[in-house]
């Protein structure tokens, strides 16, 4: 499979120049499977949940027919980040689509400082969805910290975990290469780049966007400073052998009967 992320620099609540720079940045790429970063299109520091509600789309909105026309231009399946609104709630999600459909969306489980003021908890349970010939779960930015989520993906069958970001502190990217080694599974974290001063919060986003093999190589890194798009050819059946040696396995050695705090 060939698979990458797209690394941006999104304008605060520009739904349109963000749409036109990812499409600018992937131009005539091709491939199996894209990530794009944390709420790309319309950026991450909000100073109110009025504004959150005036960004927030349902899964028929404009980011989701956006990222169908991107699906359709590089035959790939597409996971992006955008404010998801449903029954009166509004959540940090992202959609995985392919040129013809909307297959569901992930909502963030985790939530990041003042992300609680304007979201709601994730509400959905994990789960995979298949690209090609491979399982693909979904986990978003914060996510990383809690070693649960990527755990389930892998233990749902996932291959590969798409990782929409938008990172301000500077652990992520090392901790990636232990959670697919301890998981044998793929992983794309897409982070976006630049600075958004907005209210009381000024953030710098880290960029450095990676592709992590399942035996924890990096086999991709972006700049820290630059919008970036990359690609890389992997092979799924390597996230599947769970073996670390003729004795042990990953999954099968775990004493989960023991692992109870009671």
């Amino acid at each position: 499979m060939k698979i990458g992320y797209v690394q941006s620099s999104p304008i605060f609540g520009k739904k349109a120049q963000n749409f036109e720079q990812i499409e600018n940045l992937l131009g005539k790429s091709k491939a199996d499977l894209i990530v794009l970063p944390e709420l790309f299109a319309t950026g991450y520091t909000f100073i109110s949940k009025k504004e959150v509600e005036s960004l927030a789309e349902t899964t028929k909105g404009e980011t989701a027919e956006f990222l169908m026309k991107i699906a359709e231009i590089t035959g790939a399946v597409i996971v992006g980040g955008f404010v998801e609104e449903d029954s009166n709630q509004i959540y940090n999600s992202s959609l995985i689509v392919s040129s013809s459909e909307v297959f569901g969306t992930y909502r963030k489980l985790h939530l990041y400082y003042k992300e609680k003021l304007w979201f709601s908890p994730g509400n959905k349970h994990l789960k995979t969805y298949k690209v090609k010939e491979a399982k693909v779960g979904i986990m978003i930015c914060f996510d990383w910290i809690f070693p649960e989520t990527a755990r389930s993906l892998a233990l749902l069958g996932a291959d590969i975990i798409a990782h929409p970001a938008n990172l301000i502190m500077a652990f992520c990217q090392k901790a990636m290469t232990i959670r697919c080694l301890e998981n044998s599974v793929y992983a794309i974290t897409a982070n976006r780049i630049g600075d958004e001063k907005r209210g009381d919060d000024n953030f710098h986003f880290t960029g450095r966007s990676q592709i992590t093999s399942s035996d924890g190589d990096v086999l991709s890194s972006g700049p820290e400073d630059k919008p970036y798009v990359d690609f890389v050819e992997i092979d799924v059946n390597q996230a599947r052998d769970k073996n670390l040696n003729k004795r042990n396995n990953i999954f099968e050695d775990r004493r989960t009967e023991f692992y109870s705090l009671e």
